[in-house]
């Protein structure tokens, strides 16, 4: 059986940081790029973070290209207070990870996803867990992407539970609603996992310390990473005692989309002033038959915190 070619397109912070380690200790997958995003941090920042987390877990093959640097209808990036105070001011909770021995990718991002859906095709499993300006540009340059690539799943929007930066809208999707839109509204398809199933996955201190117990670099590192994530959730919800496992779900549930329960829909991205980043159901399509996006409803909790812990602590084991 051939091995899953594997993309993940990260504005790397702490949960990104788990979705590159998820992705790297899942079995019968090949992690061929890491695309650069911004939101937790600006695109260069956390295209080295790719490069710091990578190196940590011997991962020194996995190419990061940066991608846009900003958001599709502006001309720059301002990093929100609240980025630094959740995921802290390096964006992997302050701990201090050596320089990569190997810089960036010169391609271009946005470059290197068109190249990989023309090699891969329905082989390509793509995971943007940032906003979507990465992938709308890669339609726009390439318009037959959409029915080209293979599985997407995204780490964004929130259906049936409020937003988490206003009451309509989740991060990711907010940063960019005009290229989540154009995404949503393609003929691609895609698994939206968004705050509705991402909210149900918690990891604690109780997880973080087997990781520190394993007395390996990654391991300690991970846990330093981690706890930070944990304690800054404290300060915004403390009747969680642990974090949301966001972006690593998503890497989940394209590997295994049995995790989620979900249902079909045809959905738009509001881009008005009041609800901007809603995702919704599109209600000019509603009655035409084959939906293109997989809404994420309920999650196996129990049995994705098992994977997780499993994927993540055999890969520490080793570095």
């Amino acid at each position: 059986m051939a091995r899953r070619k594997l993309i993940l397109d990260l504005d790397t912070g702490i949960d990104d940081a788990m979705a590159i380690a998820y992705a790297l200790g899942a079995p019968d997958v090949d992690l061929i790029g890491i695309i650069g995003s911004y939101g937790n941090v600006i695109v260069e920042e956390g295209g080295k973070n790719s490069l710091k987390i990578l190196e940590l877990l011997g991962a020194t093959d996995v190419p990061v290209y940066l991608g846009e640097s900003h958001a599709s209808q502006t001309d720059h990036f301002d990093r929100l207070p609240v980025s630094a105070n959740i995921h802290g001011e390096n964006g992997i909770g302050g701990v201090q990870l050596p320089e990569a021995k190997r810089p960036l990718e010169t391609t271009s991002g946005v470059d290197f996803l068109i190249d990989a859906v023309n090699q891969y095709g329905k082989d390509l499993t793509l995971v943007p867990t940032g906003p979507l300006t990465n992938l709308a540009a890669a339609i726009k340059k390439d318009p037959d992407l959409p029915t080209k690539i293979g599985n997407v799943t995204i780490m964004g929007g929130a259906l049936t539970v409020p937003g988490n930066v206003t009451p309509y809208a989740e991060a990711n999707i907010h940063q960019d609603a005009e290229a989540a839109n154009a995404v949503f509204t393609s003929p691609i398809r895609l698994t939206m996992v968004g705050l509705d199933v991402t909210l149900r996955n918690i990891l604690t201190k109780k997880e973080t310390q087997e990781w520190r117990n394993l007395k390996t670099k990654a391991g300690t590192d991970f846990a330093d990473i981690v706890d930070y994530y944990i304690d800054a959730y404290a300060d915004f919800d403390a009747t969680l005692h642990g974090c949301v496992l966001h972006d690593p779900l998503a890497v989940g549930v394209a590997l295994d989309p049995t995790l989620i329960t979900s249902f079909d829909l045809n959905m738009i991205v509001s881009t008005d002033k009041e609800s901007y980043g809603r995702t919704i159901g599109d209600t000019t399509r509603i009655n035409q038959p084959d939906a293109n996006i997989t809404v994420g409803l309920t999650s196996d909790s129990k049995r994705y915190l098992e994977t997780f812990m499993n994927y993540l602590t055999k890969l520490f084991k080793q570095n």
